[in-house]
Parts: structure tokens; sequence; C-alpha cells
């Protein structure tokens, strides 16, 4: 029976489309009579999986745990695309290639190890800005040092193209991930072998739910989850916490979606919606444009939250029609979207445990940092939180908080053509009145799409961001990811010998210490024309809202509300220079289908001197031995808020650093280091990146009592402090299992397999914490790293943890059971410390006790 037909009964006509649909309303009400009329959308989106590929014999069961909101059971999900950036997509393909390997030496037939799910891998996470705005060839020469440097993974990709099936490419070059599945990918409703259904997505990024704002369920996952769903596995989940958020108000004039966002991130942050669902509703949300929608969903990792959804309305269709998609679908998306309660006037009876409230009129000119993306620092009180301050700047010196770098980047902001129009506005007053750019400001502009380019250029506005230094200089990830590529020399060296407070400022969506550039001190988010404003200004110490940035011609002052353009002179440009031939003209060659052609060898040609590419260790090393949990080191002890850059940066590999030593040995020239995040592909290099960002604190390293700040460790037993690598050499060396104790959110940013891979690999066993951030709890699963969890009240300081110590895992390990974390001291006092088992799931236990998802994958392959 196909899997497409399970539930035969509820399959009926799509009336209008000549397609079929799975009856979801039917089959919820059969169970609760009017109880699909109370479900939130996210419950309804889930529900019709189940209908249509659940097994007809637990199907009642299943929709039982939707309608009742039951989360002690978990049920299959079905996406039906992974989307995947280049870092973790490659890594993933490079795990599935040795995966081919291991199959093929245990005599197994590797051509049959292929994604079963729709995979779309887009080439956006590679290029640095080394060249800036300012260079009118700047977009040229960083591709061509993009080209050279990943001569080696791009190799390595068209190979993937044409060697597995259901894999796409889209090249470098032609922007991100989320503004390309926003813009053209997503279909919003699905048409398969005769059926319509709800486009649903994973990706392999924290910012997949970018998405959400067209009303499709995609949340980012790391690597590992994505590789399950690619290899035809259901992600396991149990129904989240879906939480209302009623939008009310509009916003005042003169504020941006930006400005919006960071309110909400900070309240939502405040509210606590760790790992929820969000549904954004009301009248509030209704005004709002996809774009402006956009900018809320990208943000959902910064706010905590799994997805970030609006319903299907007349602004979804509206935006469909923009971005040139086809006018079947576009009919399509809105009949299925109102024939199964899935339209926004259909879900007024939708009942939430929760529901909060956010005034959308209550929202000022906002940035947010330093280092953290929801801590809001309204524009207004600058100086009362002692950001800005008097400077006078000096003939050829750098200014204290000097801004360093100034970027419009990152799909969060580009994706909004409001934004990005504002910020050309600016750029033009400030050009009328004769402002100019600091010279030591590096500024740059990377949209996530090519379409940018084409509207800013027909409105005459892209001379005029050029002219400031804002040249494009990428369609990619670039400044937000730590791509923000070297600085001039003098600058940098500037900064060494007075040791400066230098800053950045960008559109983006992250600001952690040490992740936008190693001499920029902290990171401040903003608006794309408060990006242009700071660049003109020169530092953070500047009240932006009070000072003057400068004189006009006349030598009048000149101060921001003097540039800022009004939302009428927005709105028109947008209104006239933004238009639907212009996304056909980009991605109708884009997306154009390949010859079809197939490889031949289902095995990779592994090239033995690459540092990005190397066939995977699953089957060897650490990964191979048995994990006992006991006797186990510290390897670490952190505190609260550990992000994935702490534990695996993607930022630039200095020559200092265990992996800049390691590739100059591999004989690669400094030049060419590349970004810890394009060599994830070679776990020689990868590994030597695990707790290698410079901020780290690790509380076992202590002077004087105060913990040192960077990336050392404490060896035990000797009590001696080396560097993190060095640590991880002698403990691989010594066959030594390690613990990393945490405090909590353990795990924030980033999806990032790596941050798993390589504690794994050290020979990591068991991670204590006293909260794990979604994504990187279910990564740690993956490669067979135990998660614990303290009871409330107990943590690393009740305990008086100190590093000294050996610890030991006692029980039997199954989902979300208590077992004994025992604690031996120095002194040989032993402690016995209840933790929880972060297993969440029978599946998850099943993966851990395989060792991981390939092995369990593997196991089960050559199991048929």
């Amino acid at each position: 029976m196909s899997i497409m037909n399970m539930n035969t009964q509820y399959r009926k006509p799509l009336a209008g489309s000549g397609l079929d649909f799975f009856d979801t309303r039917a089959a919820v009400n059969e169970i609760s009579p009017g109880a699909y009329e109370t479900l939130p959308y996210t419950s309804r989106v889930l529900a019709e999986q189940l209908v249509r590929r659940c097994d007809p014999a637990t199907l009642t069961d299943r929709l039982k745990q939707i309608i009742e909101r039951k989360r002690d059971l978990d049920f299959p999900w079905y996406p039906a695309r992974v989307v995947c950036h280049d870092i973790l997509g490659q890594t993933a393909l490079v795990d599935l290639a040795g995966l081919r390997d291991a199959i093929a030496d245990q005599g197994g037939d590797p051509a049959k190890v292929n994604p079963v799910v729709e995979t779309q891998l887009i080439v956006d996470h590679s290029l640095a800005v080394e060249h800036a705005g300012f260079d009118p060839e700047a977009f040229d020469k960083n591709r061509a040092i993009e080209e050279r440097r990943n001569e080696d993974r791009f190799h390595f990709i068209e190979w993937c193209k044409t060697a597995f099936e259901n894999v796409s490419v889209i090249p470098a070059g032609n922007g991100i991930m989320h503004q390309i599945n926003l813009e053209k990918m997503s279909p919003v409703v699905q048409a398969k072998n005769g059926v319509a259904f709800p486009d649903t997505c994973v990706g392999t990024d924290s910012h997949t739910p970018h998405v959400d704002a067209l009303g499709v369920i995609a949340i980012g996952v790391g690597g590992l989850e994505a590789e399950t769903v690619m290899l035809g596995r259901p992600s396991m989940m149990r129904l989240p916490d879906i939480v209302g958020v009623n939008l009310t108000g509009k916003r005042q004039p003169g504020i941006t979606a930006t400005d919006i966002v960071l309110a909400i991130t900070e309240f939502l942050r405040n509210e606590r919606v760790v790992s929820s669902y969000l549904e954004f509703f009301g009248e509030g949300a209704r005004d709002l444009t996809i774009g402006d929608r956009a900018t809320i969903s990208n943000m959902t990792p910064e706010y905590g939250a799994t997805a970030g959804m609006f319903y299907i309305d007349e602004q979804t269709i509206n935006y469909l029609k923009l971005t040139g998609r086809d006018e079947q679908q576009v009919e399509l998306v809105e009949n299925y979207a109102k024939q199964t309660g899935l339209w926004a006037d259909d879900l007024v009876s939708a009942q939430y445990e929760r529901v909060l409230e956010f005034d959308l009129s209550s929202v000022s000119r906002n940035m947010a940092g330093p280092s953290n993306p929801h801590r809001r620092l309204p524009t207004s009180e600058l100086a009362s939180r002692g950001i800005s301050g008097d400077w006078q700047e000096k003939e050829g010196e750098l200014p204290d908080g000097a801004v360093i770098i100034a970027a419009i980047t990152s799909c969060t902001n580009t994706s909004n053509p409001r934004n990005v129009v504002a910020a050309g506005l600016l750029a033009k007053k400030a050009n009328e009145l004769g402002l100019v750019r600091k010279p030591w400001v590096k500024s740059s502009f990377a949209p996530g799409s090519k379409v940018a380019k084409l509207y800013l250029e027909e409105a005459g506005l892209l001379p005029e961001m050029e002219k400031l230094g804002f040249g494009i200089v990428a369609y990619a990830c670039t400044t937000c990811n730590g791509m923000s590529g070297a600085l001039d020399p003098d600058i940098q060296q500037e900064i060494i010998d007075r040791d400066l407070y230098t800053t950045a400022v960008l559109s983006g969506n992250r600001n952690f210490d040490g992740r936008i550039h190693p001499y920029a001190k902290q990171a401040f988010l903003a608006s794309p024309p408060l990006v242009v404003a700071y660049a003109i200004a020169g530092s953070i110490r500047f009240d932006i809202e009070r000072d003057a940035l400068g004189t006009d011609k006349q030598g009048n002052p000149v101060y921001l509300n003097d540039l800022w353009p009004s939302d009428e002179e927005i709105d028109a440009v947008v209104g006239k220079h933004v238009k639907p031939e212009q996304f056909n003209q980009v991605y109708i060659q884009m997306f154009k289908l390949d010859d079809g052609k197939r490889n031949s060898n289902p095995l990779y040609d592994w090239r033995p001197m690459s540092t990005y590419i190397r066939r995977p260790p699953y089957w060897e090393g650490a990964l191979a031995g048995e994990r006992t949990l006991s006797g186990m080191r510290p390897l670490a002890i952190l505190g609260d808020n550990i992000t994935t850059d702490h534990l695996s940066p993607s930022n630039a590999i200095l020559a200092s650093s265990a992996a800049g030593e390691y590739l100059a040995k591999m004989g690669v020239p400094e030049e060419d280091f590349n970004s810890y995040a394009t060599h994830r592909g070679d776990h020689l290099t990868a590994q030597r990146a695990t707790f290698a960002n410079p901020k780290l604190f690790n509380e076992m390293v202590k002077e004087n009592g105060e913990v040192v700040q960077g990336s050392l460790a404490r060896l035990e037993p000797e009590g001696q402090v080396v560097r993190m690598w060095e640590a991880i050499e002698t403990y691989m060396e010594r066959k030594q299992p390690l613990i990393v104790v945490a405090g909590a959110d353990y795990g924030q940013g980033s999806s990032r397999d790596w941050a798993a891979k390589g504690v794994r690999l050290a020979g990591v066993e068991a991670i204590v914490a006293e909260g794990f951030e979604r994504i990187h709890r279910t990564n740690l699963v993956g490669m067979g790293v135990l998660p614990l969890q303290f009871k409330p009240g107990t943590d690393r300081h009740t305990l008086a943890l100190d590093g000294t110590e050996v610890y030991d895992v006692v029980g039997d390990i199954q989902a979300g059971i208590d077992l004994a974390l025992v604690v031996t001291r120095a002194n040989g006092e032993k402690v016995d410390v209840p933790v929880i088992c972060r297993l969440d799931t029978a599946d998850e236990v099943s993966v851990y006790k395989a060792g991981g998802v390939l092995q369990r994958f593997a196991q089960d392959f050559l199991a048929q």
C-alpha cells in the first residue's frame, strides 16, 4: 500500500484544483466533534501529515495526542523538504559519502544510500568580505577568493550533485538559503502524486524559521538531525508548547521592522518561550507585510523559540504574486488554505494554553547589544546606558569605540525591501548633504538575493549606497556569520598597539562576543539605515539621536532625523520599483534543471591532502570505542548561556590557533586559512576548533581566584593549565573519558553539528547542564553524547565542583528517567547527584545506544 494512500477514507477532491487532499478536519472531528476548530495552526498542519502518512492502526491515538495536547509520547513528523547551506549541508553529505564507504566495506550496495527526501543545498556560507563595499570590484574579487579557497569543497559538492539522487545544488554567488527559500523555493502548498498538502521543511541553520512567515512550518536542525530526515527516517517529536502572540497596534512613523523585532526578541526572551512554537496573530499581524513578518520569524532562535508562525492570509497571496510565483500555484495556496482551515479567518477560534500580547505602537528606534541579540538598546538611551560618550576625533587616530565594521548583511533584513530601501534613501540624503563614511570603517552590503540589486538599481539608490561605501560585496551570509574578512593592516596594528575598544554594527541577527571579528571587542545589531548612519559617525561613543553626524556643505550640523526617510518615501519606492519580473529574471535562470547526468562512481575519491573534505571517522577512534560513562574527567566547567560559537567557532582561523598551526603544517598559506566553518568537512581541522573561542571562560582555569578568559583547560590530575587543544590531545592519547559541566541554556545559537562532533571526537561521553537549547541537545544525541540535566536547585556551585573530581553515571538509560551522577572528589568523598536523562524519546534512546545517527542507520540498512 502506498504511503500516500494509507488513510484513503479521508482522501477527497480539492475543489477547483484537479488534486486531492486529506481531510484533516473530518478525521479530527470524528474523534472529538468540533475539536478541529479549536486547534492552533501548527496543530492543524501536524495533524494533516499524520492523516496523510500515519499507519491507520495508530492514527486515532496519534491524533488524540494533538487534540488532547499530550506531550508524554512522541509521534512521527515527515518534513517535505530538507534545505541546507553549504557548511552543514556539505558536512551532512560528507557523512553520507563516508556512510557509503562504510556500507561498501561491509558488503552493502553504496549506490542505494541516498537522501529519500528532496534536499536542496545552497552554497551561501563560504564567502569572506576580504574586499569592502568601497571597492568597486569587491564582488568579483571576493568571489575569486571564495572559489580559490574552496576548490576542494566545491569539487565535492559538484560530485554530490550527480552522485546522489534527490539532491539539487544552487552554486555560490546567488544568495542566502533562507531568502531564496522565502522568495522562490517554498511552494507554501505542495502538490505531489496528485495530492495537495502543506509545505514543511527542516534546514541546517537555526534561522530556517524565516519562511514560517509564509505559514510554512520550517525549523532549524543540526546537520545530524537533517541527515536523519534525508535518509527517510521521521523526525520523532512531541507536541510542542504552542504559544499565541497577539500583535496589537500599529508601528509608529519611522520605525522599521528591525526595531520591532529587536523589541519582540527582548519581550519573548523575558517571557521564556524557549523551544516553543509561536503563532503571531491579531490586527497588528494582519497589517505586517511578508517582508516584515519574515524579519520577525527569522529571529526565532534569538528569542529562543523553535518556530515563529504566521497564518496564511491576503498578505501571503500578495507576496506570492509579487515574487513571481506561478498563477496556478498562487491559486492553489489560497484554495487549499481556505478549504482546510489554514486561512487566517478560520483560526479565530484557535485556543492556546498561553497567549502573550505585544503592542507594536510601543516600539521605538532600537538597537541590540552588546553581545546578545535580546539585549535591546533603545537609541534614545545610548547616553544613559553608558554606550555613547564624549570623544573627539584626532587626526590620523581611531577614536574610542571606533566602528571598524558596518555591514548591511543577513537575510533577517535584506529579505525586507522596506529596510533595504530605507538604507538607500538615507544614503542618498547623506550624499546630498556632503556627509562621508569615516575612513576606518569597513563597510559592506551583502544582500541575500540578487533581486535587491535590481530594485535598488531601478530606483537609482544603489549608486548612492556605493558612494558611501556600501557597494555589493556578495550575495551570501557574510559578516553576521563571522565572515567579515581582514581589516586594513594599518588599522589592525593600531588597534593592537593602542589596545582600542572597537566595535561592529551590523543588520544581522547574531552579535555574540568573538563572532563578528577577532578585533571587534563588541558588536551591535541595528536596522540597515542605522548601519549607514554609524558608518558616517564612525564610533559607538556617539549619541545617534542627539549628536550631529557631521556638517553639510554650508557648515550646518546634520542630525539623524535630517536623514531619516519617511514611511511615505519608502513605500513609494517599494511600490514603484519592486516587481514580479525582477524575481522571475533572477530565479528562472537560477532554477533551470540540470542535464540529469548521474555520476557512475557511487564512492567519492577522497583527496588525502585536503583540509576541507576528508573521509569521516565514524567507525574508528573515539567513536568506535565503548562508552563506559565511568571515570570521566571534566574537560571544562562552564557558566550560563554557552553558545555554539563558544563550542565550535565559525569565524576566521588565526595563525596562532591550533587549527592555524595544523593548516600551516599542511602547507596552506595563512591568507587562505579561511574560516573554521568552511573546514568542517575535514575532522582533523574541525576538531581543533573545539572550545577554541578566545572569549571562553572555563571555570577550571583561575588566576588569583578569578576565571581566566581564553581557549584554556586544566589538565588533570596534574593540575597544569594548557591550551584547550593540548588538553584534548593529551586526553585522547590517554583514552581518558571526559565530561563537560555547564550552567543554563547550554548550546545557544547556530545549529552547529560540530559543536557536538568536536566534543565527541575529544572523548566527551556526557554533558551535564542546568538546561539545553533544543537543536544542540539533539545534535549531542546524534553523536552519541549523553545529555544530563541537573534538577532545580542543584548546579556546579551548590556542589562546589572545581574540576579535580572524577564522574560516573549510574542507572539504566531510558527516556526522561532519573540517573545518578556519582561525583568522586579528590579526597575520595563521593556525592550522588540525581540528574535527568535528556534522551527525550524512545527513538533518541535507540540512536544513542547505537552510537549516533549514522551508526543507527548503518545497522538498519545492513539488516534490510
